[in-house]
């Protein structure tokens, strides 16, 4: 097997979340005579946090790696849980109970007869123990097209070999001989080719964006108001863990089992996406039949990917030459960025200049910013994802901005000469409890609103709907939007 040299890309927080939705708001049709609404703003939390596994993060082994099963891309092999296990033991083990080290698989199955997709997520166990309760066997269909994503809380995820399986399964754990940091994958450019022949023949359709309760297009993983230094890693999987520190799946079935279990989930883009964000704007993530859950659906990366692919409108976000997960010594490197961006459905390329992070960081901040600031007061709402880095999800977005703008994350600043425009204010902890952005402090003043696409800022002003001129009056006494609207007037 080839060595591979370990990178310190960017560290994801690990937060545990359950969702909880709540209704889209819907605009209303306005005919008659003259008509007043009366929009509330205040909104509840969307979801809420489990504590965290592991306490005292600076004396854990970060660098952790694992063992893929024999098979990997059969049902025997799906269904085998993969082992867990330090990188170098002399720096202290790895478990899996650990939130900062635990590691997950995601899978995914392509039907090539009907191009229906089902996502199956393998369990990880620490190595020599075993799993509370057995990994269900997945039944696949015939000629089935099977891939796996990995992801982790920790710094580093090496992938170790057992009878060839990393060979058989064509994995994939970065170039030139350096790991990517977090990710891997296995049989991704195959899933992804047969699963683009299925969107070419109408057999699969990557559900519509939609819109959320902004107004806006709900965003995606290529949305430049929800990438970070290191877009387009790390995996929806969440897995069960007792008391002793064992794992399980996450179906129905076990967690009535194990009912004093709690969820361990991975820090990643695609989850920030699929539960905060789509929580607090009202969006609804594509999900398809969970193997190991019959009865439920389940978001996954793959999922994304392909939606974003198919929705996504300029200017996209894709992998660019200076995210830490692709360069070698801190330079960019060719294969390394196609290697990265073949495993989640991305354009290779034949010039590092051709995925400029100048022109990123261009894209990133006139964009995300405006988006943060416009969805603040929803997401000001919202939990944080990471209770140790910021108090709501709004300041957790803006604090995510800055580490990406830093020279710590795809150095921004420096390439473009210019400081960020989100400023944040931490407590004496370091967590992040406010922001002002574009010199507005989302505090004092009231966000914007969004009706049938235009935006009115401060949420007062005319704008026009169904045909008539409305008037929009912010109120701050009783945080409410009063719409006047006079059907004798026409724009």
């Amino acid at each position: 097997m080839q060595t591979l040299t370990r990178q310190q890309p960017s560290k994801k927080t690990s937060p545990n979340m359950k969702p909880q939705r709540r209704r889209r708001f819907s605009p209303l049709m306005l005919i008659g005579g003259l008509v007043t609404l009366v929009i509330i703003l205040g909104l509840g939390a969307f979801y809420v946090i489990q504590p965290h596994l592991g306490s005292h993060a600076a004396a854990i082994n970060g660098d952790c790696s694992l063992i893929v099963p024999a098979h990997p891309l059969t049902a025997q092999g799906l269904a085998t849980p993969y082992q867990l296990l330090a990188t170098n033991p002399a720096n202290g083990p790895c478990h899996e109970a650990t939130a900062t080290q635990a590691a997950f698989v995601q899978g995914a199955i392509l039907d090539p007869a009907t191009g229906k997709i089902s996502v199956y997520n393998p369990l990880v166990v620490d190595r020599g123990t075993k799993p509370a309760i057995a990994p269900v066997v997945p039944n696949l269909p015939q000629d089935a097209i099977v891939a796996l994503w990995f992801g982790s809380n920790g710094n580093t995820l090496t992938l170790q070999s057992s009878h060839s399986s990393t060979q058989e399964g064509r994995c994939v754990n970065g170039a030139d001989r350096t790991i990517f940091g977090q990710f891997a994958y296995c049989n991704a450019p195959a899933f992804f080719d047969s699963a683009n022949r299925a969107i070419q023949e109408g057999k699969l359709v990557p559900p519509a964006l939609g819109k959320g309760k902004d107004g806006l297009v709900c965003p995606t993983v290529r949305d430049f108001s929800v990438i970070d230094m290191d877009q387009s890693d790390n995996v929806t999987t969440t897995y069960l863990i007792t008391h002793n520190g064992q794992t399980a799946q996450m179906t129905a079935t076990n967690t009535a089992k194990l009912q004093n279990s709690i969820l361990q989930t991975n820090g990643s883009d695609n989850r920030l996406l699929d539960v905060a964000l789509d929580g607090a704007l009202g969006c609804t993530p594509w999900m398809e039949p969970d193997l190991a859950d019959p009865g439920h659906t389940v978001s996954a990366l793959p999922l994304n990917e392909l939606q974003a692919a198919a929705h996504q409108a300029a200017p996209m976000a894709l992998v660019p030459n200076h995210d830490p997960m692709v360069t070698v010594n801190n330079d960019t490197n060719l294969d390394k960025l196609n290697a990265y961006r073949a495993g989640v459905d991305q354009p290779v390329i034949q010039d590092t200049n051709l995925s400029n992070t100048k022109t990123y960081c261009m894209n990133y901040v006139n964009i995300a910013p405006q988006r943060i600031l416009f969805d603040s007061l929803l997401t000001k709402k919202q939990a944080s994802p990471d209770a140790g880095a910021a108090n709501t999800l709004f300041t957790f977005l803006a604090q995510r901005f800055n580490a990406t703008w830093g020279p710590d994350g795809l150095n921004c600043q420096g390439l473009l000469k210019q400081n960020s425009p989100i400023v944040v204010t931490n407590d004496a902890d370091d967590v992040a409890i406010d922001a002002v952005i574009n010199g507005t402090d989302v505090a004092s003043t009231a966000t914007s609103c969004s009706f049938n696409g235009t935006v009115v800022k401060n949420c007062t002003g005319t704008t026009n709907v169904n045909g008539q001129v409305c008037t929009l009056a912010f109120d701050k006494n009783t945080n409410q939007v009063n719409i006047t609207c006079n059907p004798q007037q026409k724009k």
